[in-house]
């Protein structure tokens, strides 16, 4: 029996409800949903939601525009992502049965909380990269290797010979020519001092 009564009351309470609110007169609400920045720059496929009328929502159009019927003094909330929310209230009492809005929402910047992503499932997995990670080199160790000694006998070996390099031959070759056309042309094997240091770097040589 108790609860045939509170069933009852509740469809009671309900049919009032819906009564009350049957009792508010229609109103034709049509618009045109733009940026609150520029009224040139129009909004499209915004949702409507009406709040006081069992959430019933609708959709504006790919222009922003937008037409259906509601209540007086009706609740309307306008949301689309990347917007603020704006609320609208239908007012009561109109002399006629339209009612027009044009309504402007306001961008919105919503920043993310960072969200990192590890590549390791385990903590073990992480320790044993770690133990076994290889550092890269930095600048300063980079440069020390592409100027040793072994990297540029591996360059003077296999680049070629730029223009530059050609043209200073050529000149050097061009001015022992002009500096020994009136005489004879040194020979490195009558040169004493050629043939010391070449012992000396044998003799340096057997020593070590």
């Amino acid at each position: 029996m108790k609860y045939l009564v509170l069933i009852f009351l509740l469809f009671a309470s309900a049919a009032a409800f819906a009564q009350s609110h049957g009792d508010k007169p229609l109103v034709q609400f049509s618009g045109v949903v733009h940026n609150a920045d520029s009224a040139v720059v129009i909004v499209p496929y915004v949702s409507i939601t009406n709040t006081s009328f069992h959430n019933q929502v609708n959709l504006s159009n790919y222009k922003g525009y937008f037409s259906f019927v509601v209540h007086e003094q009706d609740t309307l909330r306008f949301t689309c992502v990347g917007y603020a929310p704006v609320t609208v209230v239908i007012p009561s009492n109109l002399s006629g049965k339209s009612y027009t809005l044009q309504v402007g929402i306001k961008s919105q910047i919503i920043n993310l909380p960072a969200f990192h992503v590890f590549p390791w499932a385990t903590t073990d997995e992480f320790k044993k990269d770690f133990l076994t990670i290889k550092l890269a080199d930095d600048d300063l160790e980079i440069a020390r290797k592409n100027i040793s000694r072994a990297s540029l006998t591996a360059m003077y070996n296999t680049l070629p010979r730029d223009a530059q390099e050609i043209q200073s031959a050529n000149a050097q070759a061009m001015h022992n020519n002009i500096q020994n056309s009136h005489s004879l042309t040194p020979n490195p094997l009558l040169n004493p001092f050629a043939w010391g240091s070449l012992i000396k770097q044998i003799s340096d040589a057997d020593s070590k």
